[in-house]
């Protein structure tokens, strides 16, 4: 039994939402007539989950039908690094910056 791989899946261009003292790191892909956020686990990094084929074509098959979203949380990835975990209102806060950034006229579903 053979298994095909996707070689060289690119990821989407990392964008930063502002919140308070920190950058979170976001991307945009699809167009879709809904938008899709997608909270990673306590360790992600937007560019490096591109290179898992299996989670690459998830995230493609989600953005055929959607605008998806997806982020690194304060602290995790491409975003700002932390001295301590994040409270509960620094990652609404965090959330709610990312969402008026790239979704401002348009509803979300998380």
């Amino acid at each position: 039994m053979f298994v095909t791989v996707e070689q060289n899946v690119s990821a989407p261009r990392t964008l930063y939402a502002h919140s308070g003292d920190a950058s979170i790191a976001y991307q945009v892909i699809g167009d879709g007539p809904i938008n899709l956020t997608v909270a990673n686990g306590p360790s992600s990094h937007l560019e490096i989950i591109w290179e898992e084929p299996s989670t690459a074509r998830a995230f493609r098959r989600l953005a055929s039908f959607s605008r998806l979203v997806l982020f690194d949380r304060r602290g995790t990835g491409l975003s700002d690094p932390v001295s301590r975990p994040p409270t509960l209102e620094q990652q609404m806060d965090d959330l709610r910056a990312m969402v008026r950034r790239v979704l401002s006229s348009r509803e979300l579903s998380v």
